[in-house]
């Protein structure tokens, strides 16, 4: 019984994927330093959000919702609060969940070990599962602070006030020419 009961879990074990990188999951948003959570990024810290809509879209709102004519839409992006400037870029990140399959490996080999040809069979190579996972950061910054994310910035709670209230409407707009009405 023992016998049977090893074999079940081994080849239960091979049906199952192995995981070799799991995107983090992120509920609401997340401030942390760009190179922590993407060594592409700046180290600045950085307002990071999942983006649940198609690649380009927040391109597609900001060049909308500020007005930018598809110029320096990811760079540079000038907003106002309490009367002063500042300014945001956007990065879209992608980060993939990648897992091996193995069960096409062990039933090629117990396959060919049945019929006894196992020295001249070719033996299929393990299979990756992979699921694209994409996230917005932003990152602020003005002619004052270097990075107004920063935890001892002196307009960090405004500017991640102003963040979330961006994000919010971009999340509940579909059609992006209503934001141009809303301001």
């Amino acid at each position: 019984m023992k016998k049977y009961l090893s074999l079940f879990f081994v080849v239960l074990f091979l049906n199952s994927c192995i995981p070799l990188r799991i995107a983090p999951s992120i509920s609401d948003y997340n401030v942390t330093k760009g190179k922590k959570f993407k060594r592409s990024l700046s180290r600045r810290q950085m307002f990071i959000f999942e983006d649940p809509k198609q690649a380009n879209q927040f391109y597609d709102y900001v060049n909308t919702k500020y007005h930018l004519e598809h110029e320096n839409v990811y760079d540079d992006i000038p907003f106002e609060m309490n009367g002063e400037q500042y300014f945001f870029s956007f990065y879209e990140v992608e980060i993939p969940d990648k897992a091996i399959n193995l069960f096409p490996v062990v039933t090629s080999i117990l396959f060919n070990a049945a019929i006894g040809t196992l020295e001249d069979a070719e033996i299929a190579e393990p299979t990756m599962a992979r699921s694209d996972n994409w996230y917005l950061a932003i990152e602020v910054y003005s002619d004052l602070e270097k990075d107004c994310l920063e935890i001892n910035s002196l307009s960090r709670e405004a500017v991640l006030k102003y963040l979330r209230a961006l994000k919010k409407e971009y999340l509940s707009t579909h059609n992006y020419n209503e934001v141009v009405f809303k301001n």
